[in-house]
């Protein structure tokens, strides 16, 4: 990735599609979930780690907030078929269907979208406990 310099040049192709901070975080949000949903968690993390961070960074994203958006559409991604591990695996530990998991999780799909928005668009939401840690006093 490094050798290559994809990290540039993915970083060049969002900026020819806008340069409006909002967008490129909802482009980077779009991006990541899907790779979650195809990919593990582990794979998309030490696919990503490389390429969207200084990207998020340049307009204005901190590292723990990216980090935090990265978690939260991973989740997402292991949830969703048609790949969704962790909902294939729960479904037959459970006994039950993907289908009626699928009709019956829809609110909770909701709520992780909510909160993952809140994370991506309000930066304090994501950042003041961490600075509450890291104050010096």
């Amino acid at each position: 990735i490094s050798l290559y310099g994809v990290a540039e040049l993915t970083g060049q192709m969002l900026s020819q599609v806008t340069s409006t901070p909002w967008v490129i975080f909802l482009l980077i949000n779009i991006i990541l979930f899907v790779l979650g949903t195809f990919l593990d968690m582990a794979a998309t993390i030490l696919l990503c780690t490389p390429i969207f961070p200084p990207i998020a960074q340049h307009y204005g994203m901190s590292s723990v907030q990216f980090g935090i958006v990265m978690l939260i559409n991973c989740a997402l991604g292991l949830n969703t078929p048609p790949v969704g591990t962790t909902q294939f695996v729960g479904c037959a530990i459970g006994g039950v269907s993907v289908g009626t998991v699928m009709r019956t999780i829809w609110p909770f799909y909701g709520a992780l979208i909510f909160a993952l928005a809140l994370v991506t668009f309000v930066p304090s939401f994501s950042t003041w406990l961490p600075s509450m840690f890291m104050a010096v006093r």
